[in-house]
């Protein structure tokens, strides 16, 4: 990736320092990392709202009007994976290291793979 802006659902205030959050649509917040030229250019955070039976199509319609590109989750459910391929934001799982910066760096090099359906959660 060269450019673009990368979500992670984040444990307490996220940042790039912080842990990825185990299920994105129960996160607090949003670890948003801005890539240019391959590099981390800028980092922040954005809010998520409370999951509510129903609603884990809240998250894409944030996340897609944060202009974000790539997701990189540890859990999700098939209705909200295919939300985000409809919207264009390509959403990858890594579930082995909860670390955002590893994780960002992981994915910067090429080594994340899509998240395919076989892989979403059980859950609606």
């Amino acid at each position: 990736m060269k450019k673009g802006r990368i979500a992670i659902p984040s444990d307490g205030e996220g940042g790039i320092d912080g842990l990825r959050a185990g299920h994105f649509g129960h996160c607090a917040v949003f670890t948003l990392v801005d890539i240019e030229e391959g590099k981390i250019k800028n980092v922040t955070t954005a809010s998520n709202q409370e999951h509510k039976e129903g609603g884990c199509l809240v998250p894409v319609n944030i996340l897609a009007d944060l202009k974000v590109n790539v997701l990189i989750v540890g859990g999700m459910g098939m209705r909200p994976l295919i939300g985000f391929n409809d919207v264009g934001i390509d959403v990858y799982f890594e579930s082995e290291h909860s670390e955002i910066r590893f994780v960002v760096e992981e994915m910067l090099a090429g080594n994340l793979k899509k998240m395919v359906p076989g892989q979403a959660c059980g859950g609606k």
